[in-house]
């Protein structure tokens, strides 16, 4: 069983786009596992049309719940809260969820004891089926942190089913960025195809993001997607990529296709043959031999 992380430097550069090219076209010659591990704004569901089957609740930590009926109201949590999270109330203090770290001081600090720390419940996630293969996926609260933790819960349980059904791949969407969720995502993972665009901060995008990478030791290559909207941005990745020693897996050229594809809820490589098709193909088969030597 392998694994494959695709991710980028930023958000937006179609890392999405080309990963559910590639569930598709690996689902014709490979039995796939796939995983969105981006659970603060996960889309891949979009594209893939899942039918959920399990749905599960995420704890990432615990917060401040005030016994309204022993409080009384003396004022102390609220003073040594640094969050601000502790407010006064009708005839109690009570704690503004959203704003509370679970760090747990007005805890200790309460002479009455009115104070417990209880886990909350911070995001889903679920098990879906799509016509690529299960889809593990999670969304995150609003306000709520542990994004890292809920990314490992995803890998575990895609891992877990993969394991079970002895597939050949682990395809995972990862978040963009270079955070917590990203170290996450892309920690064991045999090869990392990292998405970039032609623009000015293009190759400060990749050179963060090969950072990350190369500090976990996990392989990468590179995709230049929009590649033809500014040519010189292309050769400077490539010539980048070049004094790296990073391979450039393929350029897939800019297309209105893509979008039309995705507000039809389909991978483009399923929409038509077209030129971006056709780049998406011989981009798979290039990280294809690479990830599964």
């Amino acid at each position: 069983m392998k694994q494959l992380v695709i991710l980028s430097g930023k958000g937006g550069t179609g890392k999405t786009s080309v990963a559910a090219s590639l569930a598709h076209l690996a689902s014709q010659e490979l039995n796939l596992v796939l995983a969105d591990a981006d659970v603060d704004a996960s889309n891949l569901d979009l594209v893939l049309d899942p039918t959920r089957r399990e749905t599960h609740d995420f704890a990432g930590g615990k917060g401040a719940v005030i016994d309204p009926a022993a409080c009384t109201a003396c004022g102390i949590c609220a003073g040594v809260c640094r969050f601000e999270a502790i407010v006064p109330g009708e005839a109690a203090y009570r704690v503004d969820d959203l704003a509370c770290e679970g760090c747990a001081t007005c805890f200790y600090q309460c002479p009455v004891e009115a104070i417990r720390m209880a886990v909350r419940q911070d995001g889903e996630w679920f098990r879906s089926r799509t016509r690529f293969g299960p889809l593990f996926h999670a969304h995150l609260f609003a306000g709520r942190e542990n994004s890292g933790k809920l990314v490992t819960q995803v890998r575990q349980a895609a891992r877990a089913l993969a394991q079970e059904r002895a597939v050949d791949l682990i395809l995972v969407d990862g978040p963009p960025g270079i955070g917590c969720p990203v170290i996450a995502a892309c920690t064991g993972m045999d090869l990392a195809l990292l998405v970039v665009e032609p623009t000015v901060s293009g190759v400060h995008d990749l050179e963060r993001i090969l950072a990350t990478t190369t500090h976990f030791g996990v392989p990468a290559m590179v995709a230049i997607n929009k590649a033809d909207l500014n040519v010189d941005h292309s050769e400077r990745i490539i010539a980048y990529c070049r004094d790296e020693g990073i391979p450039v897996a393929g350029r897939v050229p800019y297309d209105t296709v893509v979008t039309e594809a995705m507000v039809q809820g389909q991978p483009v490589t399923t929409y038509g043959a077209g030129e971006v098709a056709q780049a998406m193909v011989a981009l798979w088969q290039r990280v294809k031999e690479r990830v599964l030597a």
